[in-house]
């Protein structure tokens, strides 16, 4: 695998969640990915109409999408899905960063702060799917407690979110409750 010459060089972008306004940098990011780089986030291959469409979806579904922004271009995406089909709360969750920027602890970031959003959704378990030989996702997913498995021939990871790591919130009551009229 051949390394980018970036690999030591400090960020100069910020990780965020993308806005609504943000889907033609999204988009404009995943058609940017090379084919080898597709089939790693798609598990297969994709043509630029797919991938279009894709975007649209993200942004009109519901999907909570983490993004590497960098001169007002995204260059690595993070992607929360609901998967409503399992009987936990759980998210299905992709990650696509571009060739050039890999190796720079940016999809370890983009884990992280997809990680804090799941939990403030309120998700149990994140399951990420990879083909066998996506090695960088496989490590990626083991860095954060993936468990993984082998299931109708791609590589499935199952991250137990547990307790959320801050205590959930509760009214303070300092006194007897009153009913409010308007």
């Amino acid at each position: 695998m051949e390394r980018s010459p970036l690999k030591n060089q400090p960020w100069r972008g910020v990780v965020r969640q993308l806005r609504p306004s943000d889907l033609p940098r999204f988009r404009e990011h995943l058609l940017r990915l090379d084919a080898e780089s597709r089939h790693d986030r798609f598990n297969g291959v994709t043509n630029d109409a797919y991938l279009s469409a894709y975007a649209e979806r993200c942004f009109h579904d519901g999907t909570t999408v983490i993004g590497y922004v960098e001169d007002d271009k995204v260059l690595g995406a993070a992607e929360l899905h609901e998967r409503p089909d399992l009987p936990e709360p759980t998210g299905e969750i992709a990650f696509s960063v571009e060739r050039e920027i890999q190796h720079r602890g940016i999809g370890s970031a983009l884990f992280e702060r997809l990680i804090m959003n799941a939990r403030g959704l309120g998700y149990e378990k994140l399951r990420v799917t990879t083909h066998p030989g996506n090695l960088a996702m496989k490590a990626l997913a083991r860095k954060f407690d993936a468990h993984l498995s082998f299931e109708n021939l791609e590589t499935v990871g199952e991250i137990d979110l547990g307790k959320p790591a801050v205590p959930e919130l509760r009214p303070r009551r300092s006194g007897p409750v009153r009913a409010s009229h308007w």
